[in-house]
């Protein structure tokens, strides 16, 4: 199977908005996200892959407007790259195929202090209930 094609194939379905967010480093407006107010159970993948990146038991109401999490998950392959746009000096947290977002170090400090602010829009919601039937049933235990 040749991902390259498989990635093209991704990338042209997405819509503008999350081509731009996704592709070109964009931001999601704050609060415009459903995701920044989702509060069940279940785990956030990448938009483009389908891999997993956060759990819910992770995620809290920074106030930012965007979803925030304490940490993704151990094996969420996530990079961490200098971000010197808008005349800022920030941390861009991305997979090999995705820009997510930001990571900040002022995030709860008994939960490691870092804040993973992440577009909704990078994010694909699978509740728990549905993880199994979608091929994420390894991940149920951090529900337990």
């Amino acid at each position: 199977m040749d991902q390259r094609k498989d990635f093209q194939e991704i990338i042209e379905k997405l819509d503008e908005h999350t081509y731009h967010i996704t592709q070109r480093q964009g931001t999601d407006a704050p609060y415009s996200h459903p995701y920044d107010r989702e509060a069940r159970e279940g785990i956030y993948v990448d938009v483009i892959t389908g891999r997993p990146l956060f759990s819910s038991r992770d995620k809290y109401d920074s106030g930012c407007g965007w979803p925030a999490f304490t940490r993704p998950l151990e094996d969420a392959g996530i990079e961490e790259r200098l971000d010197m746009s808008f005349g800022m000096r920030r941390t861009e947290v991305a997979t090999e195929t995705t820009h997510l977002g930001h990571v900040f170090d002022d995030g709860p400090r008994d939960a490691g202090g870092l804040r993973y602010c992440i577009n909704g829009s990078s994010l694909e919601f699978i509740l728990k209930e549905d993880m199994e039937e979608r091929g994420y049933g390894a991940y149920l235990h951090l529900f337990d």
